[in-house]
């Protein structure tokens, strides 16, 4: 390989893996929001629904939340989920009807702020998706085009699960719900309120946080690393051998 191409790919191959390794992220998201996170599955594992039977008659804003069937509140959620998703707008239009027949909305202001700032951080998310998938095709294409060498997938398998591995143990050690909220404080506005209680909020309440957003994160990592686990197979099963120079050749 020219030296001046040697040197291109030693800055595309990284670009490239890390753009495979994004663009894997932001499928496995999609995937995720088209069946709600697996909300209803979450649902049951969670036992969301004996969690609102107890929480939602001690919420201070709202009346008879927990007077509402399962199908409604996996409704609600799909309801929010496409809002932050599509139009952060109809978040405040989100009502839920108890037994009782007095339609209420889900939320209150401070829980539309919040989830409206959830809206713009997953716009951020689906522009970096994007991005990354732009570079590792071009990228791709051309390390494709010259046959550069493809870096060891044992390596490359090696230094991404040793990397999450390290990941997790740090979480583990600090712990979740202290890395949880640092997030928070680190990603949202200081001024806009990102906590709540369960008497405070339906949100919360609904969604079991953040126990939920753990379950999630457990699923969003599994499809991330299957994903890019199947996808790094076939770009190594079919990435084309380098050409042998022609000194090689001669001496053949």
């Amino acid at each position: 390989m020219p030296p001046l191409l040697e040197k291109l790919s030693r800055i595309l191959w990284p670009v490239f893996l890390l753009g495979h390794w994004l663009s894997c992220g932001f499928v496995a998201w999609m995937l995720l929001a088209q069946v709600n996170f697996a909300y209803p599955l979450a649902y049951e594992a969670l036992d969301v629904e004996q969690h609102i039977a107890h929480y939602g008659p001690e919420n201070r804003y709202r009346d008879n939340f927990a007077d509402t069937s399962k199908q409604q509140h996996i409704e609600l959620f799909s309801q929010i989920n496409h809002a932050i998703h599509h139009d952060a707008n109809e978040l405040s239009h989100i009502t839920f009807t108890p037994r009782t027949g007095n339609t209420q909305t889900l939320l209150r202001r401070d829980e539309v702020l919040h989830l409206t700032d959830v809206a713009h951080l997953i716009d951020k998310v689906y522009l970096l998706g994007i991005s990354a998938v732009i570079a590792m095709i071009i990228s791709g294409v051309l390390l494709h085009r010259d046959r550069s060498t493809l870096p060891r997938p044992k390596n490359v398998v090696l230094s991404v699960c040793g990397t999450i591995a390290a990941l997790i143990a740090v979480v583990l050690i600090i712990g979740s719900k202290k890395v949880f909220y640092y997030l928070h404080t680190w990603i949202f506005p200081p001024e806009h309120p990102w906590f709540f209680y369960y008497q405070d909020s339906l949100m919360t309440t609904l969604m079991k946080a953040p126990d939920l957003f753990g379950l999630i994160a457990a699923l969003l990592l599994a499809l991330w690393l299957l994903l890019w686990g199947a996808t790094l197979f076939m770009i190594t099963r079919f990435w084309p051998r380098p050409l042998r120079s022609a000194t090689n050749k001669e001496q053949a």
